[in-house]
């Protein structure tokens, strides 16, 4: 009985084997499927060569043009105005801001007057005697002279022998002191040399005032400037009086400066050239912060495209037959985000984004082209 089994068993083994060794067989023999293959669509561009202006970006902050910092160059309290010294306060061309007590020196100015008069009145007599052609034009500058006005300029002097008699007896240096005092006591007081705000204050009424200490800083807040630090590639390209787009970091609000100078020398620490934009706003503030666009120069017959686009050989892929080729190109100007290329004929096919792992050769399939091949009228361009 065992015997019968262990024949049927290996029986049964025979015919699996021989089964399972026709299946591999028929196997072996059939043809394997050919994979289809898939094309990449591209996105593309048709080239159209035209003028393509160079924008430089810029940023910084505002400064007022005309600034002036106000300086003591006397001493005394601070006196009180009919309009506060303030910070934020508007003064209009020749209002008074500061006026610091000038009663003691006054004193000491009139004093110096007096004495000149009194000097000049004391040559008359001898000027009739022996001058009689120069006594008229003296006696009308005595009868004009006035304690409470500025001292009026000497009568010219016609002769040689006049000279030395006015000398000799001290009323040239007399009305040169009395000149030099009423300059200093004109410091007293300090006047808005035009229509401005006062932007710092650091002195109040009552103050005691050292000569030489800064009392403040007053702008003219209708024309500012932004200062702006280029690399030098582009200092060739700046042009005094070129037009300038403004806008601020929100890039809600749009404002328009000119190019009023370009620094002559180049910062040796970081090469850079320094350039200054004018822009009038009521609206603007000093020290807000600003971005520029500065049009540098116009390229003809140029294209801008996307700095991805361009490989590191300076050659872009192009677009012959549903087929990818290489072009070599000249860059002309390098932003962040693109390039302006020349040497592209117009009609040629480019892309116009990025193909990950494209290569010279490549089929590919053009977005929105089907069943009609892409090809460049780059040859057709050159018969015309």
């Amino acid at each position: 009985m065992r015997k019968i089994i262990l024949a049927i068993l290996g029986l049964v083994l025979i015919v699996a084997s021989i089964f399972i060794a026709r299946k591999l067989i028929q196997n072996k023999n059939k043809v394997k499927p050919i994979p289809k293959k898939v094309m990449k669509t591209v996105f593309v561009d048709t080239i159209k060569n035209k003028t393509i202006p160079i924008i430089i970006p810029a940023n910084g902050n505002l400064t007022a043009k005309r600034r002036l910092e106000l300086y003591s160059e006397v001493q005394g309290v601070f006196k009180s105005g009919s309009i506060l010294f303030k910070a934020g306060q508007y003064y209009k061309e020749g209002q008074t801001f500061i006026g610091i007590d000038n009663s003691e020196y006054y004193a000491s100015v009139q004093s110096a007057k007096s004495n000149l008069y009194n000097s000049i009145a004391t040559i008359m007599a001898d000027l009739r005697l022996d001058f009689p052609e120069v006594f008229p034009k003296w006696q009308t500058y005595l009868r004009g002279f006035d304690m409470n006005t500025s001292t009026p300029k000497l009568p010219e002097m016609t002769s040689e022998k006049e000279n030395y008699f006015i000398t000799g007896r001290g009323i040239i240096s007399s009305y040169y002191n009395v000149k030099n005092l009423e300059q200093r006591l004109s410091k007293y007081s300090m006047t808005a040399p035009f229509n401005g705000i006062l932007v710092e204050a650091l002195v109040t009424e009552g103050t005691l005032i050292r000569s030489g200490q800064k009392l403040g800083e007053f702008i003219d807040p209708t024309v500012y400037e932004m200062e702006v630090a280029l690399s030098k590639t582009y200092a060739r390209l700046l042009k005094v009086g070129e037009t300038v787009e403004l806008n601020n970091l929100e890039h809600t609000e749009k404002y328009s400066g000119i190019v009023s100078r370009v620094n002559g020398n180049i910062d040796a620490t970081t090469q850079t050239v320094t350039a200054f934009i004018e822009v009038k706003n009521n609206t603007l503030k000093e020290g807000m912060y600003l971005e520029a666009n500065l049009n540098a120069k116009k390229v003809d017959n140029a294209i801008e495209i996307s700095r991805s686009l361009l490989l590191d050989g300076k050659q872009i892929f192009v677009v012959r037959d549903n087929i990818l080729d290489m072009i070599d190109v000249t860059p002309v100007y390098f932003s962040d985000s693109k390039v302006v290329l020349k040497g592209i004929p117009d009609g040629t096919i480019i892309l116009s984004k990025p193909v990950p792992g494209a290569y010279a050769g490549m089929q590919i399939k053009p977005f929105g082209v089907k069943n009609k091949k892409v090809s460049t009228t780059t040859e057709s361009n050159k018969t015309k």
